[in-house]
């Protein structure tokens, strides 16, 4: 699946690349109403893909809750694997058999890292590289997580590992919801894969992030980081004056 919001240059491309990946799989484009006709032209591409459908949202707006909709339905659809990139072809398709292969291996979780051996960026300014390294390591580093890429979007997981996360309990939005998901699967103790993968900048339509975004989630991810560590802190402090005989 893949949430969109004026990705009318990359969604047919998006849906024949993806059904070339994964002849079998059921394609779902969660759209948020775009303005450019990014919904009209998926479902003439679903259409001629088959197995696939769009789903337009005209009441909401946003990344935490595209997901959190999404999930919802391939939970009804009681569906064994979810996987999701995005439209703008920045994550490349023909990585998705891998994706599954370690969902299939024993993985409740998976991401296609960026930063782990054989992933990479490609096409990326320094400064962009710089802060989304950066990011990434203060991220995992607050959080306590042993984790290459936090914030990736291309992702999969098992049925059962949605319902130990229990996305539609989920409070963030932007790039910080994929975070918390990756909090939630950890401390749910599900396990957790990285997959390489090689991030291309988009070459059509224009990206949604901004400084904004980027603040957001950095200031989420530290109040997530200090209620932790006060949690243990407190937690520490009543083992200690528990008396022993």
């Amino acid at each position: 699946m893949t949430p969109t919001y004026n990705e009318a240059e990359n969604i047919t491309d998006w849906v024949e690349r993806v059904r070339a990946a994964l002849p079998e799989a059921h394609l779902m484009i969660i759209d948020d109403n775009s303005p450019d006709g990014t919904a009209a032209i998926a479902r003439t591409a679903c259409e001629a893909a088959g197995n696939a459908h769009v789903v337009v949202r005209t009441d909401e707006r946003g990344l935490g809750s595209a997901y959190r909709r999404a999930f919802a339905i391939a939970a009804a659809e009681d569906v064994d694997l979810v996987l999701h990139l995005d439209a703008d072809l920045s994550h490349d398709p023909s990585a998705l058999p891998a994706m599954v292969k370690a969902l299939e291996d024993g993985a409740d979780m998976v991401i296609g890292s960026r930063y782990v051996p054989g992933g990479a960026t490609k096409n990326w300014p320094l400064h962009r590289r710089l802060l989304s390294r950066w990011g990434n390591r203060y991220t995992a580093a607050v959080l306590g997580l042993h984790l290459r890429d936090m914030t990736s979007g291309f992702r999969g997981y098992r049925h059962d590992a949605l319902s130990v996360i229990d996305a539609p309990s989920t409070n963030a939005e932007g790039y910080a919801f994929l975070t918390e998901l990756a909090l939630r699967a950890s401390d749910g103790g599900l396990q957790i894969a990285e997959v390489p993968i090689l991030f291309a900048d988009r070459t059509a339509g224009t990206s949604k992030m901004s400084m904004r975004i980027v603040s957001e989630s950095m200031l989420l991810v530290t109040g997530w980081g200090l209620k932790r560590r006060w949690r243990r802190l407190t937690s520490g402090r009543a083992a200690r004056r528990v008396p022993t005989a």
